[in-house]
C-alpha cells in the first residue's frame, strides 16, 4: 500500500517510523514532512492545513491511504473531504474532532454523559468573565477554547492572575479566534496521565499510559509548551485505577460520541488528573499526543497499518493489538528562547553518537539545507529509548541527549524524575524527599 502521512513533527517522525516496519507498505509520502521523515518517506512541500492541495495531491498520486495525525487538518475536516472524493483516511470527521477543537463542547459532553470533569463555567465575553474571577476559588484554571498548540492553559495563582489571563485570550488575542471563548476551571491536583486509545467508534483499546511534561523548565517551571518529553509507562496508574478509567471514562466517552451522532474513528487521547477522589478528565485530544506518541509507539509489537485499517473499518475488535512489557522515555530537545522567540537554522550535530547509545531520535523541528541538517522549529528533536525498567529507559534518552549539539539547545533534565520507579537509588535508599504520593482513588457512585 501507498501511504500519505500528513503533518511534519516528532510525532509524525514516530507513526512513519512504525508504518514502515508493515510488510504491506510500499511507498510512504508526508506533507510536509521534515529533515529526519525524509529518511523514511518522500516529502512533499504541502502544509497540513492545505485541505484542497492535499487533496490534489491525492487526486495525481492515489495514496491507498491518508494519515491525518495533527489536531488542525482533523478540525477543518481533512477526513471528511478526502473520503467525499473516495480516499480512504485515518482519524475523526470533523464533527467527532470537535472533542478536541471545543473544550466548551467536551465539558458539555462530559455533564450530559456524567464522565468525571472539573466543573467549570464557560465565557463568550469579557466582562463576564473578568467578573467571575474577580470573585472566583483560587488557583484557578483559565482556557482557550479552541486550538492552541496546547499552549492555550494558564493556572492561575491568584484572582489578578486569572484576570490577566483572560484578558490575554480575550482583549489581547493572544491565540486569535481560539480564544473567542474561555473556560474557566476548577484547580484540580495529583499526577498527570495520558492515555491514548484506538477506537473505532464501538471498540476501544488503550495504550501505554504516558506523563507529558508541559512546563518548559525543571520542576515544573516556566511557560507551558507543546511538551518537553514524555515516559511510560506511569506507576501510579496502577491495574485498578485503568479499569476504573475504562468503565467510568473510556468507554462512557465513546458510547456519548456515538449517541450523540459524533461516532469517533482515529485515536482519542485522555489527559487525566488522579485527584484522591478519583480520576478527572483535563482535556480530550482527537489524535495521538506529541511527545507522548515517541514514547508509546516505540513499545508497539503489532502493526500499526493493520490497526489503522481495522479502525477505520469498524474491525478493532479482530486485530490483535500488543505492546511490550517495558519502559520508554522521551526527551525533547528544544530551540534556545522556546516557546518563545528562537532562532532557526542552525546546524545540528551528533545524532549518530545518539543512536549508538540505543536511542532512536525522532525529529520534530528540523530541515536540510546545504546538505547540513539544521533546526527548523521550536521542538526540534525527540530523543527516546526503552529498556526493561524505567530508570534504565531514562538514563539512555539522557545519554543519546549529551552526544548532540546545536547552539542554544535546551532539554528538562528531570523528565521521568517524580515517577515512583525513579524514586529509589539502585541501593535501596530513598530518592530525595518531596516527591508526591498518590491516595488509592475510590470508585465513584453515579447513581
Amino acid at each position: 500500500m501507498n501511504i500519505l502521512i500528513i503533518g511534519g513533527g516528532g510525532r509524525e517522525h514516530a507513526i512513519a517510523l512504525a508504518l514502515s516496519r508493515s510488510p504491506r507498505v510500499r511507498k510512504m509520502w508526508c506533507a510536509p514532512g521534515n529533515g529526519g521523515i525524509a529518511s523514511l518517506c518522500e516529502c512533499v512541500p504541502i502544509a497540513a492545513t492545505d485541505l484542497e492541495g492535499v487533496l490534489a495531491f491525492c487526486r495525481k498520486n492515489r495514496p491507498d491511504l491518508v494519515v491525518v495525525t495533527p489536531d488542525d487538518p482533523l478540525a477543518l475536516g481533512m477526513v471528511d473531504l478526502l473520503e467525499q472524493n473516495g480516499f480512504p483516511a485515518f482519524g475523526p470527521r470533523k464533527d467527532a474532532a470537535l472533542i478536541e477543537s471545543s473544550k466548551s463542547f467536551a465539558k458539555d459532553l462530559m455533564a450530559r454523559h456524567h464522565i468525571p470533569t472539573a466543573a467549570c463555567r464557560v465565557f463568550d465575553e469579557l466582562s463576564p468573565a473578568l467578573d467571575y474571577v474577580a470573585s472566583c476559588p483560587v488557583p484557578v484554571v483559565v482556557k482557550a477554547d479552541g486550538l492552541a498548540l496546547g499552549k492555550g492553559v494558564f493556572i492561575c495563582q491568584t484572582r489578578d492572575d486569572a484576570a490577566a489571563a483572560v484578558r490575554s485570550i480575550m482583549e489581547e488575542k493572544l491565540f486569535g479566534q481560539a480564544g473567542a471563548r474561555v473556560v474557566i476551571e476548577e484547580f484540580l491536583t495529583g499526577p498527570e496521565v495520558s492515555v491514548l486509545c484506538f477506537a473505532d467508534g464501538e471498540t476501544l483499546v488503550p495504550m501505554p499510559a504516558a506523563q507529558d511534561h508541559k512546563r518548559a523548565l525543571a520542576g515544573d517551571r516556566g511557560p507551558n509548551t507543546g511538551g518537553m518529553g514524555a515516559f511510560s509507562p506511569v506507576s501510579c496508574y496502577t491495574p485498578e485505577l485503568a479499569r476504573q478509567c475504562m468503565d467510568e471514562i473510556f468507554l462512557p466517552t465513546v458510547r456519548a460520541m456515538k449517541a450523540e451522532g459524533r461516532e469517533f474513528r482515529g485515536v482519542l487521547y485522555f489527559s487525566l488528573m488522579l485527584t484522591p477522589d478519583g480520576p478527572r478528565v483535563i482535556e480530550y485530544n482527537c489524535r495521538f499526543g506529541d511527545p507522548e506518541t515517541q514514547a508509546v509507539l516505540p513499545l508497539l509489537r503489532s502493526d500499526l497499518l493493520d490497526i489503522f485499517l481495522a479502525v477505520r473499518g469498524g474491525r478493532l475488535r479482530e486485530v490483535p493489538v500488543e505492546f511490550d512489557e517495558k519502559a520508554s522515555c522521551c526527551v525533547v530537545m528544544a530551540s534556545g528562547g522556546y516557546p518563545g522567540a528562537y532562532e532557526k537554522g542552525l546546524p545540528i550535530f551528533g545524532l549518530g553518537a545518539a543512536e549508538k547509545q540505543g536511542c532512536t531520535v525522532f525529529h520534530a523541528g528540523t530541515a536540510q539545507k546545504d546538505g547540513l541538517l539544521v533546526t527548523s522549529g521550536g521542538r526540534v528533536l525527540g530523543v527516546s529509548a526503552t529498556a526493561d525498567t524505567l530508570k534504565d529507559a531514562v538514563s539512555k534518552a539522557y545519554a543519546g541527549v549529551s552526544r548532540i549539539a546545536f547552539y542554544g539547545a535546551s532539554f528538562r533534565r528531570d523528565i521521568a524524575q517524580k515517577d515512583e520507579a525513579m524514586r529509589f537509588r539502585p541501593d535501596g535508599a530513598p530518592a530525595a524527599a518531596g516527591a508526591p504520593t498518590l491516595k488509592k482513588a475510590p470508585a465513584i457512585d453515579w447513581s
